[in-house]
């Protein structure tokens, strides 16, 4: 038979089994279709000893991204670089290489303990695509993986299981960080709308760099570093797999930059939650589900955030309305504070119980290993359900920058270790209160002509400014104090006594609160 004899008997007989299925297709009852498939894969087991199982990309109800189709693509992605002629290439970080995954109607092989397996990849596209304003995408994925039948039992029981493991731990050392932000809810509906937005997170801040005490950041690092391996300890206690953290302390300590750190030590994502553009207490549950694990949700500023601390008042702040309310109306600037502030009320009704639900309440358990962090100014304005333990775990202070905090910061931006101003420095900080960001600023280098020297002179020159400043008002407040003494028929001395026994008591109780909060909470805080 010749080539061409060949070829003209294959074409043939390709033709005719076209035919014969269009003729299957076209007149054969499609209520015996079933049947035949039935019967036809039943008498093929019996020829072909391998197994099927296909992992679908969309499984569930909500249409939700399966985890065990994205644990697979993972694991095939780190093997099909070896066997697979076609491949996908991504950039997951910029600091490592490109990460390659199996294409389309590609086959790759693998072996488990002996046991020879193979993945297809695959995927659906519906004849008609539906004419939509919002269009989504309609092509389905899917993982064939076939095996031999006589390896049943070890494939279903350990193989994908193993694949599983591997696969999310290999997602979560390749993942890129993101830091995200809730959208307002009127952009949560249409083609490819969400309820977060997100950018890449890049904050090079690290605990390393954080100016501290050392004792105290190797005491969250610590606390960090159980939370984080404590799953089968929470769910053996019976609690919910998430740590709250309040940061409090002056403007300029350090508050932002503490959370960046906490999230490149854990290598955690970041929520930052803007309560304002949230409506009610229901859109706050749903962000709160869309919310993923090994995250911090962040709420800074809680205190101007929205009025939650006074919810508890507004009996009482109503009886004093009617006494004010010419008083506002006769006030053109203050009419309008008023219509502000109502407005800004009006937009968001999340209200503190909301909040504290959202906190520690059911939905709370939603997920695990979250850290939720509140930051604030003014931490006497906040409600005290609010940042009670359980809620808020671990209060953090951080106060004004301190001798050992300027080591930190002297070694970030000049690379100092030491100097002989060094001394002079120290001195005036045990006298002056300057923030961490203010020393940092005096610290950085503003021309290429500037050294060290220059840079520590303009430090003691600011603190000095500053000490000076501190005193003069001192001064005044002391004069006033005296004014007032003397209206009021009492001697100088008196109202001096009077005011050192108050500070005194003041003193008293504020060290009796930082005594039992660092005991409660295990965090030594120094001013």
């Amino acid at each position: 038979m010749t080539t061409g004899e060949m070829w003209t008997q294959l074409s043939s007989g390709i033709t005719g089994l076209m035919l014969a299925w269009v003729m299957f297709e076209q007149y054969f009852p499609y209520q015996l279709r079933g049947y035949l498939q039935k019967y036809s894969q039943k008498l093929m087991s019996y020829v072909y000893p391998y197994i099927q199982i296909t992992f679908h990309e969309y499984t569930s109800e909500r249409l939700k991204r399966s985890e065990a189709f994205s644990a697979i693509q993972t694991y095939i992605g780190s093997n099909s670089t070896k066997t697979a002629k076609r491949l996908k290439a991504e950039v997951v970080r910029n600091n490592q290489p490109l990460v390659l995954t199996m294409d389309d109607y590609e086959e790759v092989t693998d072996v488990f303990n002996g046991v020879k397996v193979w993945w297809a990849s695959s995927k659906t596209v519906p004849k008609t695509q539906p004419i939509s304003f919002h269009p989504v995408a309609e092509e389905r994925r899917q993982y064939r993986l076939t095996f031999h039948k006589r390896d049943r039992e070890v494939i279903t029981e350990k193989y994908i299981e193993h694949v599983l493991k591997e696969g999310k731990a290999i997602a979560v050392k390749n993942r890129q960080r993101k830091l995200f932000t809730n959208n307002s809810s009127e952009n949560w509906y249409g083609w490819k709308s969400t309820k977060w937005s997100h950018v890449l997170f890049e904050h090079p801040a690290t605990f390393d760099s954080l100016a501290m005490e050392t004792k105290m950041k190797e005491g969250i690092k610590k606390d960090l570093t159980r939370f984080s391996k404590g799953k089968n300890y929470y769910a053996k206690i019976g609690k919910a797999w998430k740590r709250g953290y309040l940061l409090y302390g002056p403007p300029g300590t350090g508050k932002s930059t503490m959370i960046s750190a906490m999230a490149n030590f854990l290598d955690y994502d970041i929520y930052d939650l803007e309560l304002t553009t949230v409506k009610d207490n229901s859109e706050l549950r749903k962000l709160l589900i869309e919310t993923t694990g090994k995250s911090i949700i962040v709420i800074e500023d809680i205190d101007c955030s929205l009025d939650l601390t006074g919810q508890r008042k507004k009996t009482k702040e109503k009886d004093g309305d009617d006494d004010d309310k010419s008083d506002k109306e006769k006030d053109p600037i203050s009419k309008k504070k008023s219509e502000a502030e109502k407005e800004n009320k009006n937009r968001s009704k999340v209200t503190l119980s909301g909040l504290l639900n959202f906190i520690d309440g059911i939905w709370s358990a939603c997920g695990g290993e979250r850290i939720i962090v509140f930051t604030t100014n003014y931490v006497d304005r906040l409600d005290p359900a609010l940042i009670r333990t359980g809620r808020m775990d671990k209060h953090i202070e951080l106060s004004y920058c301190c001798f050992e905090a300027f080591q930190v910061l002297a070694k970030n931006y000049l690379e100092l270790k030491s100097h002989e101003l060094f001394g002079k420095i120290e001195e005036l900080l045990r006298e002056t209160e300057m923030s961490p960001a203010d020393v940092a600023e005096n610290l950085m280098p503003k021309s290429d002509e500037e050294d060290e020297e220059d840079c520590l002179n303009r430090l003691i020159k600011a603190l000095e400014t500053t000490k000076e400043e501190a005193r003069k008002k001192a001064e005044e407040a002391a004069l006033k104090a005296e004014k007032a003494g003397e209206e009021s028929g009492e001697t100088p001395s008196q109202v001096v006594q009077e005011n050192g026994e108050k500070s005194a008591k003041e003193v008293k109780e504020n060290g009796e609160k930082s005594a039992k909060e660092v005991k409660e909470n295990g965090v030594i805080s120094e001013g």
